[in-house]
């Protein structure tokens, strides 16, 4: 009994003197993630460690936080991480460990999404591509050889954050795991393979005992005491398969991916800002931009559909890092007005009237904290509503933010952030790297072999499978026919 007071002791020290450590137990219930007890209303953003570099990591963390963001999330990507089968690459901008150091270090929590498969819009879903040639494999599905690999790369990764006391019980920042990828949109595929699976996926995950919760996003069936999660552009109709667990959105789209020879995406922040205070109206508790910094697919990284390899995804801060308004200062507000009613969210469920055609009313009252949040869902007509006595203006397709159920502190078709045009001039590129070295800089090009040579080939009747012949080193194969 001494020893593990003693023990107590040493750690409830450490987290008074280290303001990295979060010392957190974090469990969930009905209404929201549990950390140490509290109910917590939690903003969350996308960035992922190998699309920037970690000289940007600092600044983009910083940034984001500037913004309003309590959560930083990310993927793990198994290709990158472990490119040959028992080897391990973790240096650079592959350097998982430092990245969420870096996030702890601003006062930020991590939601990992291990995966392995994250799809993501990367170079083979992130699976490694010697995985492909193991005897007998089966991806994603009730195949032993598969799940030996995926349990022991998900088990690396565990151990990994336990071993820099990184999870929240630990001290660490790292509040929740995701296992599978939006495996619910595909598992039909399997059949009763694809439901043993994913079964199996949620006892291994939850075996490993990292002491936080772990989600499956689109997985409706998602066991016990798995949370399921929403992606996609709007969230507010999700609901959970338990009455036992929060209302979760791992994916909001704060624009899209850009393919080859496609226009460059855009979304609206109106619309963006409408997504997030609807789907808080309607009980949420957890929301996560996917992206808040997109970056960059650096090297051969970038996946199908003919991705480029710009990753900017019309996010808040913009491929390069920089702020892009007036997404990013509207979203600001928005999360300051949600936060507002934070109180008065974890406390109890809303109630939702209707306040006529496309007009809809959520109220958060208990005791004397009230929070409200009302809804104008027509795409076209502004209406003024009458709303506890008063009378409201509602343009077409908003939501107003009543923190005290009387005034309205933000309204999300209005927007109060200054637009903001970036442009790149030689004076800015020599304050960034100095004159000396700007005069001198210019664009660059290699040589790169292309069509077919006499070493490397060989006769072949019809036609070879891509993968299997060039073991994913190139992206071209030739055929030159006779």
């Amino acid at each position: 009994m001494r020893a593990t007071q003693i023990v107590l002791v040493l750690f409830w020290l450490l987290c008074i003197h280290s303001p990295t450590l979060f010392c957190a137990n974090v469990e969930y219930d009905h209404r929201a993630l549990v950390i140490d007890g509290k109910r917590r209303v939690l903003i969350s953003g996308s960035i992922h460690y190998p699309r920037s570099t970690p000289e940007m990591w600092p600044d983009l963390i910083q940034k984001s936080k500037d913004g309003g963001l309590d959560v930083i999330e990310t993927y793990v990507f198994w290709n990158l991480n472990e490119p040959v089968r028992g080897q391990y690459d973790f240096d650079g901008r592959k350097d998982l460990v430092k990245f969420v150091k870096t996030v702890a270090a601003a006062g930020l929590y991590v939601h990992l999404r291990i995966g392995p498969y994250v799809c993501a819009e990367w170079n083979y879903g992130g699976f490694p591509l010697w995985l492909h040639f193991i005897p007998g494999i089966k991806f994603r599905t009730d195949n032993e050889p598969f799940k030996a690999e995926m349990k022991r790369f998900t088990a690396k990764i565990v151990d990994m954050i336990k071993e820099e006391n990184l999870y929240a019980s630990q001290g660490g920042p790292v509040i929740l795991s995701q296992i599978e990828n939006e495996y619910g949109n595909i598992d039909s595929a399997y059949g009763a393979a694809g439901k043993s699976y994913i079964k199996w996926a949620a006892t291994m995950a939850t075996s490993l005992d990292t002491g936080v919760p772990w989600v499956m996003c689109q997985q409706a069936d998602a066991p016990d005491p798995i949370i399921n999660t929403c992606n996609g552009f709007y969230c507010d109709q999700f609901t959970p398969n338990s009455n036992t667990k929060p209302k979760m959105w791992t994916e909001n789209w704060s624009g899209w991916f850009l393919p080859f020879g496609g226009a460059v995406p855009y979304r609206p922040v109106e619309d963006l800002a409408f997504a997030v205070a609807r789907f808080f109206q309607r009980g949420g508790t957890f929301q996560n931009y996917y992206m808040y910094h997109g970056g960059t697919n650096f090297d051969r990284t970038s996946g199908g559909p003919f991705i480029a390899t710009s990753y900017d995804y019309d996010a808040p801060i913009d491929e390069y890092g920089i702020i892009r308004q007036p997404k990013w200062g509207h979203l600001k507000e928005v999360h300051k007005a949600i936060k507002l009613c934070e109180e008065a969210l974890i406390a109890t469920d809303p109630t939702i009237t209707s306040l006529g055609p496309n007009l809809e009313a959520a109220v958060y009252k208990t005791g004397s904290v009230c929070a409200a949040f009302l809804a104008n869902v027509d795409t076209k007509s502004d209406v003024t509503v009458n709303f506890s006595g008063n009378s409201y203006h509602l343009p077409a397709w908003s939501v107003s933010i009543l923190p005290d159920c009387k005034n309205v502190v933000l309204n999300t078709a209005k927007i109060n952030s200054a637009s903001a045009i970036s442009s790149f001039t030689t004076e800015s590129l020599k304050e960034d790297i100095g004159s000396s070295e700007a005069s001198s800089t210019g664009w660059s090009w290699i040589s790169e072999p292309v069509g077919i040579s006499k070493a490397d080939s060989f006769p072949q009747t019809g036609l070879l499978e891509q993968i299997n012949t060039t073991a994913d080193k190139s992206d071209y194969l030739w055929y030159s026919l006779r």
